[in-house]
């Protein structure tokens, strides 16, 4: 099958996923509560999406420049820019085709600043793992000072969940997968060993050493390098909280929730946004029922969910097509004077 049959086949199925879990969310909505939804719509003050929308680019700058600081003990430094474009790029690519973002953000640095690909490969998987332990991290922080409010929701919404997984996962099946994987990672070995010389094996040693080195590029950090990577995480994650927080004034109903609220929709969104690509149908139904703790009506919940949602993703469309456009531009004009370093 041709790759680009592929990638539309994926845009189909999970966009329309996306459609299908609105649709079952918003089936049931009377007809008095959309009158709600859209006479919050429509009196929100979307004058403050500006600077919601501001703080969204100073996240996704400092995103650039943490995944930037990854190459550095790899022996390459890409512009500030380029990398800030890759990052939008991929971004944007995401929305269309889950995942293939981010070898399209890897492609971009290969091309434009010549670092191998597979060592970015590498660095990205690093950067995906410290997010999962910022996340986690902001997960026990929320649970911990609101433990009363959020450990029914928590319980309904992540750990139950998971459990009945492994409650009902069969024992059989689980050492099955075990033994298989095992099995082709020795074969793979054998292999890797009995043709050690030809074109194929050189060239996935190659890619498995380049890899392991991107993933390990933060062990190699120097240590004033490693204080201004986790200076760098702290600065994402407090622009994501930030931007819901300056959210809540938006909409009159929800201007008098703080920062606690903020972080518990920030936990709960974020994993909406990890289950479906871009968050489409899971975002805005987690926000709602997490914000129906704090006594925040389901139709205001609903609409701040959309907001929100629809604020994020606009800027993502727009960022990541100046983007697209301004990568040959900038590229053909840093070749022409001299190479940028910044």
């Amino acid at each position: 099958m041709p790759k680009t049959l592929k990638n539309v086949i994926k845009f189909i199925c999970f966009f329309g996923i996306g459609v299908l879990l609105i649709w079952l969310f918003t089936r049931n909505i009377k007809a008095d509560e959309w009158g709600k939804i859209n006479l919050a719509l429509r009196k929100a003050n979307y004058w403050l999406l500006i600077p919601t929308m501001t703080i969204g680019i100073a996240s996704h700058w400092f995103r650039a420049v943490r995944w930037k600081l990854l190459m550095k003990p790899l022996g390459h430094q890409p512009t500030t820019l380029n990398t800030f474009f890759a990052v939008m790029v991929g971004y944007l690519v995401n929305l269309a085709v889950p995942r293939l973002g981010e070898v399209t953000r890897c492609g971009i640095i290969a091309q434009y600043e010549k670092v191998p690909a597979d060592k970015l490969v590498g660095t990205m998987i690093a950067e995906r793992a410290v997010d999962l332990v910022c996340l986690v991290l902001l997960m026990v922080l929320t649970i911990v000072t609101q433990l009363d409010l959020l450990g029914s929701l928590v319980n309904e919404t992540i750990f139950q969940p998971v459990s009945d997984k492994i409650a009902h996962a069969n024992g059989t099946q689980l050492l099955i997968g075990v033994v298989v994987l095992a099995l082709v990672i020795v074969l793979l070995g054998w292999l890797l060993r009995r043709f050690a010389r030809s074109k194929i094996a050189i060239t996935v040693k190659n890619l498995i050493r380049g890899i392991t080195e991107g993933f390990l590029s933060i062990g190699k950090m120097e240590k004033k390098k490693k204080i201004w990577f986790i200076i760098h995480s702290i600065l994402i994650w407090s622009c994501y909280l930030s931007q819901v927080y300056i959210g809540f004034f938006c909409l009159q109903e929800t201007s008098h929730l703080g920062m606690s609220a903020a972080l518990a929709v920030l936990m709960i969104g974020s994993v909406g946004m990890i289950v479906m690509p871009g968050g489409i149908g899971a975002y805005q139904p987690l926000v709602q029922k997490t914000l129906e703790i704090y006594s925040i009506p389901s139709a205001i919940g609903f609409a701040f969910g959309w907001i929100i949602w629809v604020a994020q993703t606009i800027l993502v469309i727009i960022l990541g097509f100046v983007s697209l456009v301004a990568l040959p531009i900038y590229n053909k004009k840093k070749n022409v004077l001299a190479p940028v370093q910044d």
